[in-house]
């Protein structure tokens, strides 16, 4: 059975059990945390990405790997129709005591009950593909769960600034077969440590090429300081 960590330390949180954070084991860094206290955050705390993404909703949203549902809570409160969706029980357990009122404990393909007119994947949401070669089949899932006038909303991050740089610009990158962007993580929390698991960030140039060979358009809409960007993806229409 899988570990639930991530669910676990947010119900922890929510409880007022707070002690420690999560911890994170990255193949590209060697340690990390995840601060409880910021997954709890409200809007006003959120990075200009998160914020700019919640703005461009519209209609009735699936917030997809919703988390302690800070986004979903948001958009509630602002009168939206918002499903948070997790795989993580404590994670919906979380956000059911929050007041989110239509959530949903389930892997995403597995999901496939209503269409939305906004698909939401913040925090690197996209991440959940593990691997660059799984995305078409996630793009083909994602389109079945939208509206004809719909749009996927998804932050991630180039992450080629953590490879080294040499003298004409380029970047030392790991010569194997697999692309620069997919990472494999282990999250640890109260000493007890997850699986691990496989996680993508992916770059703007390569998303869109993935989204066209979809029938999707896909759209920079937001360019952070640090690599990070906010895409939107429509459906073409044929």
């Amino acid at each position: 059975m899988e570990k639930d960590i991530f669910g676990k330390a947010i119900a922890d949180y929510q409880a007022g059990n707070y002690s420690e954070d999560i911890i994170t084991y990255s193949s590209l860094e060697e340690e990390d945390t995840i601060p409880l206290p910021y997954l709890f955050r409200d809007y006003k705390k959120m990075p200009p990405v998160e914020q700019k993404a919640l703005k461009l909703c519209k209609g009735s949203v699936l917030d997809i790997g919703c988390g302690a549902g800070s986004h979903s809570l948001y958009l509630q409160k602002n009168g939206l129709q918002v499903t948070a969706l997790d795989h993580s029980k404590g994670a919906i357990e979380t956000c059911i005591k929050r007041g989110i009122t239509q959530t949903v404990c389930s892997d995403i393909y597995a999901y496939k009950d209503q269409k939305f007119d906004t698909l939401l994947m913040l925090m690197n949401g996209i991440g959940i593909v593990g691997k660059l070669q799984n995305i078409d089949a996630l793009f083909t899932h994602l389109k079945t769960l939208l509206k004809p006038n719909g749009q996927l909303l998804l932050d991630s991050s180039d992450i080629i600034y953590m490879f080294e740089e040499d003298e004409d610009g380029g970047y030392w990158i790991p010569d194997n077969t697999k692309y620069y962007g997919e990472v494999d993580f282990v999250m640890e929390y109260k000493g007890e440590k997850s699986d691990s698991l496989p996680w993508l960030y992916i770059d703007y140039n390569t998303l869109q090429r993935a989204a066209n060979a979809n029938n999707l358009n896909c759209e920079l809409v937001y360019e952070g300081e640090h690599y990070d960007y906010l895409a939107k993806l429509t459906l073409i229409k044929e």
